[in-house]
């Protein structure tokens, strides 16, 4: 709480450890651009001089700090001023830095003007091959780190050269196995006003060019961005890679363990008895974050209708998919645990079976731990004379990291109008009408807390999987039949198991029976996946070996008079 009221009192304008109106930081660029720009520009300050402060802000207590402004039509001939009134993350002003020696660092995230079909231009960081990483987006320009000297009492000028420019990131290549496919999208061109592309990864099974009469069931494996398909190797792991440290799991040599696991994969793909599929890993990233939740939204456009009836029929059309509802299955964990249970219920005659690990909140009465429909504020719990924060991630003894409020903040400093390409802000960007300035429609207020009953009605209705499902299982229920499948940890670093609860007690009753599963892992973070046998660290790195063969056996029990199951087993 004392450090809540310390960060208000000097967003309010109270320094604390004194103040001068020549305090600031001027941002320069080292070459004059051919046209103005528009973006969000960052000042990052370190103590930590083992990495550039760029890559050391994160939302929690162990960041780094950082500033941020809202920048148009930056010529470059003036500088950009930071002064003691600059908005940053965690400590909220400049003047409230404590004095001593800070590495120095700023980078301009460049954004996009695009002319969308509603009506609306807006400006956005327009993905660049990096999946939405602002940090390293190709293009984006930065400054190199060095050492100041800083005393909010004293007179302090800095000047800063943006003197970098991050490189383009080379599209992986095509090998035996995996083949990477890239469409521009109708649908999505005509709503951005603009080409728009969609693509994906795919691992064509064992014996593909030795069986050209085959046609194949398709997995879509949905999740973040990612610069090629995860979790295949086809040599062992190498013996000269240097092991380092996984903290999130307290390993050593966590990438040799990754590579070890994908070698094994490609044994088993590879091995007489695994099933022969294609395997395929979306790629959607779009101007607001790294995918883009594989449904329809008012403000990232018609996602869902150009990956359902675009880009999977030109896979299959390509690489000789089956081509129907009843051989294709979902599965992912986390975002794309939402996507999977998300595309299964809103396209419920596409897709056969869904497979979802620790998704998203699938139910916003448990928004993580916030009730939007209900509760009025997001950040606290309040009483009549108490409030409490309300908790943003925890370990699995209930530690807490970063509380939501921090999370959020965090998020405002990277980016206004849900710009930041973070977690909350996508959610938002999908899930929200768009407001009258054209960008999404605040679910609560990023500085206050305070929740906007109407925004989560809008919610409610379109998103709120667990709603959804509730509201129209007279017509839903018997196309989900024996298709949902949800795992999560009863101890997920996010509450996300709050919601599968939500959706246990409804789909537990409902009438007709879902015919699927919900199980928990005891103690287990995020991202358990339904295996009891391994620790996370393992089994995140084996949704294609764990869910390919489940999805096999919905195929044999569910498969229509005639459907082809010979000509793939091989």
């Amino acid at each position: 709480m004392g450090f809540m009221l310390f960060c208000w009192w000097a967003l309010a304008g109270g320094p604390a450890f004194g103040q001068t109106e020549k305090t600031y930081f001027e941002i320069r660029l080292s070459e004059i651009p051919e046209q103005a720009l528009d973006g969000r520009l960052l000042l990052m300050l370190s103590v930590d001089g083992s990495a550039e402060p760029r890559f050391q802000i994160a939302d929690n207590y162990r960041t780094q700090q950082i500033f941020g402004m809202d920048v148009e039509d930056w010529n470059g001939g003036e500088p950009q001023m930071f002064d003691r009134q600059a908005f940053g993350f965690p400590v909220t002003s400049l003047s409230s830095i404590p004095p001593g020696k800070y590495f120095v660092q700023a980078l301009f995230h460049e954004y996009e003007t695009f002319h969308r079909a509603d009506g609306h231009v807006v400006k956005l960081p327009m993905d660049r091959g990096e999946g939405q990483v602002w940090n390293r987006a190709p293009g984006n320009r930065y400054s190199t780190p060095v050492e100041i000297d800083y005393d909010p009492a004293a007179d302090n000028f800095h000047t800063v050269v943006l003197d970098q420019v991050i490189r383009p990131i080379e599209p992986p290549a095509d090998t035996k196995y995996i083949k990477h496919i890239r469409i521009e999208s109708k649908l999505l061109s005509e709503f951005w006003g603009r080409p728009m592309h969609l693509g994906a990864h795919v691992l064509l099974p064992e014996g593909f060019d030795e069986h050209p009469e085959a046609r194949y069931p398709l997995a879509i494996f949905h999740g973040h961005f990612t610069h090629d398909l995860t979790g295949f190797r086809t040599e062992p792991p190498d013996p000269d890679l240097e092991p380092d440290y996984s903290e999130r799991f307290k390993l050593h040599g966590y990438n040799r363990i990754q590579q070890q696991e994908a070698y094994d994969f490609y044994k088993l793909w590879t091995g007489p008895d695994f099933p022969r599929m294609l395997v395929i890993e979306i790629q959607h990233a779009n101007p607001f974050y790294d995918d883009s939740y594989a449904v329809n939204s008012a403000n990232l456009g018609p996602y869902g209708d150009a990956i359902t009836y675009e880009l999977i029929p030109e896979i299959e059309r390509q690489f000789r998919g089956i081509g129907e509802g009843w051989a294709r299955c979902l599965y992912g964990g986390s975002t794309g645990g939402w996507e999977a249970l998300a595309a299964q219920v809103l396209y419920p005659d596409e897709y056969n079976a869904c497979f979802a690990a620790c998704p998203d909140p699938i139910d916003f009465r448990q928004y993580t731990v916030v009730n939007i429909y209900e509760d009025e504020n997001a950040y606290r719990r309040i009483g009549p004379f108490g409030s409490v924060a309300r908790p943003g991630r925890r370990n699995y003894l209930g530690h807490l990291d970063a509380t939501l409020e921090m999370m959020n903040r965090y998020e405002l400093v990277l980016g206004t109008k849900s710009r930041s390409g973070q977690q909350w802000d996508i959610w938002q960007a999908v899930y929200s009408p768009v407001g009258d300035d054209g960008y999404p429609k605040p679910i609560w207020d990023k500085l206050t807390g305070k929740i906007d009953h109407q925004v989560a009605e809008y919610w409610r209705e379109n998103y709120d999987l667990v709603h959804i499902m509730q509201r129209d299982w007279a017509t839903l229920g018997p196309k989900l039949q024996g298709k949902i499948h949800i795992y999560c940890g009863d101890m997920d670093n996010y509450y996300l198991n709050n919601a599968v609860y939500l959706a246990e007690e409804f789909l537990s009753t409902a009438d007709p029976p879902y015919g699927g599963e919900i199980t928990y892992g005891d103690r287990a973070e995020h991202c358990w996946n339904g295996d009891p046998t391994q620790p996370n660290s393992i089994s995140r790195l084996r949704y294609h070996r764990m869910f390919v063969p489940r999805f096999r056996e919905r195929i044999m029990q569910s498969a229509p008079p005639g459907a082809d199951l010979e000509s793939w087993q091989y």
